[in-house]
């Protein structure tokens, strides 16, 4: 288990092509994948995602989604991480629970040190994130990360509210 970092009930770590099945489980819940408008994740998708989508995003920028796991009993929870995407000049900051560990924190605390370690380790000058406009709770974890609505926009198809924060703010929070 490579480490990326850890934060007070957390711990981040990369994935392997051997995480696949987590992958499917996760996004097995339809309340979990609701406001993502995704296929259900099979297994070769599932590789197919790790492969050629999170284990490149490592080597290219030094960051991508991770795998979050819980201190006490080492469970996967789901992901939270930075990607870089072609339409974007920032990396955005994402996380997918299982809806189990909904209600905890546990997604603000993940997508806190995400966005510290982005600013701090990686010296990232912004860092963009998107919820779509009636996912209240992933809007609140955002604004609860000191993130500040952008706009409105439509992202593959998906109304969202874009959040943005830089690193110059980011260092008054």
């Amino acid at each position: 288990m490579e480490i990326m970092f850890e934060s007070e009930r957390l711990l981040l770590r990369k994935f392997t092509i051997d995480d696949a099945l987590l992958l499917i489980d996760l996004n097995k819940n339809p309340e979990v994948t609701k406001y993502l408008h995704e296929p259900p994740t099979t297994e070769l998708n599932a590789v197919d995602i790790i492969q050629n989508i999170i284990l490149p995003q490592y080597q290219q920028n030094n960051f991508g989604r991770w795998a979050v796991h819980t201190k006490s009993d080492k469970a996967f929870i789901g992901w939270c991480g930075l990607k870089q995407t072609p339409n974007h000049l920032f990396p955005d900051v994402g996380y997918r629970l299982f809806q189990k560990y909904w209600g905890n924190g546990y997604a603000t605390e993940a997508a806190k040190r995400t966005i510290e370690f982005g600013f701090h380790a990686l010296q990232l000058p912004g860092i963009f994130a998107a919820a779509h406009i009636e996912n209240i709770a992933s809007q609140k974890v955002l604004e609860k990360c000191g993130m500040t609505f952008d706009s409105y926009k439509t992202i593959d198809k998906i109304p969202v509210k874009t959040y943005l924060l830089l690193a110059t703010e980011f260092s008054n929070l």
